[in-house]
């Protein structure tokens, strides 16, 4: 089975459709979105509408959570939290009622589990190899922990290996080992490198491909700023930071 995976999408749709393009090369089996379509850009409903049109399953992130309203931004950067404002008032209903209906994680029998932040919480940051060190128990039967939320592409293994992932690379997997995985951001990079970061695990070969796309950066942030939302979000994608 090859799982595409991505993380953290951010309504930037122009990083969304430069990602989507990509994978159908590659004609995935499934398509997994570990949450947080929403926040900070400019076309939430635009993201969403391409992600439920091509038949993904997404877990439900922190600010998806916000801006449908199951939780109140109250711990929110300013920016973030201006952004999740902006979305609410524009959000449309069948986008609304699809968020509320998204789950907290999702299975993939004898191989993943998908979540946004942690198996605990989706607000949770898993930052370091020993945020992940009392989670490894309850992977059991698992090869795979599939997070988002940090932003950065990560490898943490329970034994041996412990990973900031530079660039594209594949990785392989151990089965007697067990992981957690940080494909890095579709929307919003924070690892230096500007490009929308995705993965495909594929459990026949055993590995985890660690990707990028090029994409329209200066046309997302140009319309976050022309849509009012905060300078900074559109300074930062150019940085990847």
């Amino acid at each position: 089975m090859l799982i595409a995976i991505l993380a953290d999408l951010h309504a930037n749709l122009e990083a969304t459709i430069a990602v989507l393009d990509k994978i159908r090369t590659r004609s995935p089996d499934v398509v997994l979105c570990l949450g947080d379509l929403t926040g900070y850009y400019a076309n939430p409903n635009e993201v969403l509408n391409i992600v439920r049109e091509c038949g993904a399953v997404s877990v439900l992130g922190n600010h998806d959570a916000a801006v449908c309203g199951l939780e109140e931004p109250y711990f929110f950067r300013t920016s973030a939290k201006a952004a999740i404002n902006w979305q609410r008032q524009r959000l449309h209903p069948d986008n609304h009622n699809w968020l509320l209906r998204m789950p907290k994680e999702i299975r993939v029998e004898g191989l993943a589990l998908a979540v946004h932040g942690s198996p605990h919480s989706r607000n949770e940051y898993l930052d370091e190899w020993l945020d992940t060190l009392p989670l490894f128990r309850i992977m059991d039967g698992l090869l795979v922990c599939l997070f988002g939320h940090t932003h950065k592409p990560t490898l943490f293994a329970k034994h041996g290996e412990n990973l900031r992932i530079v660039g594209e690379r594949v990785h392989r997997l151990d089965p007697g080992n067990f992981y957690f995985i940080n494909p890095g951001a579709v929307g919003q990079p924070r690892d230096g490198d500007p490009r929308a970061a995705f993965g495909l695990l594929d459990s026949t070969q055993m590995t985890f491909e660690f990707c990028r796309a090029e994409y329209d950066v200066r046309t997302c942030a140009d319309k976050a700023v022309k849509a009012g939302l905060p300078a900074e979000l559109a300074q930062r994608l150019e940085k990847g930071k």
